[in-house]
């Protein structure tokens, strides 16, 4: 079947592409290029520059297409960013995706899973957080993300369009063909790696006082291909079920000092530290509970600890010191 991947010259749209292909889908990959990298988009792929923004050649792009469903991960993510500017994140994650559905709509096409992310949460009030934890959060990013997987409720309603959205946890990691390598890099692991090498001097630990072990906050790291892979189990899952919402995470956290301590151990190099203040915006814990994701798609994660996360990351560095070429 064909397959539309928006956002895949992206982080994890290029891995969900790389398994799609691999996996025999026909992928039509999509993105604007503005914080992707063509160069990251699986060659097997068909490439074609749109931006959801384009209301009128999404549209075209679609009809085009002869796809059966759209995969969805284009969007605006920098946290710090969406708390100076929330109509950029409005704009991008919730105008962009409307354009998206109501060109599904035209098109026919009734299936699509969602690139949504933790960040609805908020500041939860259990740990590890299930689905129905409710929607509290505390930036525009993670705000503009749960107003689009409401939307999607009224879409199906309306118009029949079965979905899937993730809520991915703190994705890391990598395969040997496809890497972390955001323009500005904001992620925690790539930055430490960055330090490492010494292409940045120090890393700056943003907060030390939250109400945690040992001051700074707790998330749960996923790989990249196990998030990837959830995507392909979600396209099989809704030929024959109801839509739904699922966490994508290990069900246990890591602390950035302890982060930083397995950056250190598998590069053998001691990273240089700035301690300051919190970011706006950024809970102390965020830790999955990811049991319904397991139990109703089957999904295992293959990479269970930090260590092996990490190392892949290094791997796919130290042959990419530089990143994607384009």
């Amino acid at each position: 079947m064909r397959v539309i991947v928006t956002g895949a010259a992206g982080f994890i749209g290029s891995v969900v592409t790389e398994l799609l292909c691999d996996g025999g889908w026909d992928v039509i990959a999509w993105d604007n290029l503005k914080n992707g990298h063509r160069a990251a988009v699986d060659r097997r792929a068909r490439f074609e520059k749109i931006d959801l923004l384009n209301r009128a050649r999404v549209r075209e792009g679609l009809l085009a297409s002869g796809a059966g469903a759209v995969v969805h991960l284009a969007a605006e993510a920098l946290i710090d960013a969406s708390m100076l500017d929330p109509g950029r994140f409005y704009r991008a994650n919730l105008a962009g995706g409307l354009n998206l559905l109501d060109a599904m709509v035209a098109a026919d096409v009734r299936r699509l899973v969602f690139s949504s992310t933790a960040a609805v949460y908020g500041e939860p009030g259990v740990i590890p957080i299930p689905e129905g934890a409710g929607g509290r959060p505390v930036n525009s990013y993670g705000e503009s993300k749960l107003a689009f997987e409401r939307a999607l409720i009224w879409y199906e309603l309306a118009h029949g369009i079965r979905h899937v959205s993730f809520r991915y946890f703190n994705a890391c990691g990598a395969t040997e063909a496809h890497g972390e390598d955001h323009r500005p890099e904001t992620h925690i692991i790539p930055l430490l790696l960055a330090a490492a090498t010494g292409r940045i001097e120090t890393f700056r630990l943003y907060g030390t006082d939250y109400p945690t072990a040992d001051g700074t906050c707790i998330r749960d790291y996923v790989h990249v291909t196990d998030i990837a892979a959830a995507h392909l189990l979600a396209l099989e899952y809704l030929e024959a079920h109801p839509s739904g919402v699922f966490n994508l995470g290990l069900g246990h956290g890591y602390s950035n000092r302890e982060v930083v301590k397995t950056v250190e151990k598998i590069t053998g190099r001691k990273i240089p530290l700035i301690e300051s203040p919190r970011r706006p915006g950024d809970p102390a814990r965020l830790v999955a509970a990811s049991s319904l994701a397991e139990e109703t798609l089957n999904w295992r994660p293959h990479f269970g600890n930090l260590e092996d996360m990490v190392a892949s990351a290094w791997e796919w560095k130290r042959r990419n010191p530089e990143g994607y070429r384009s």
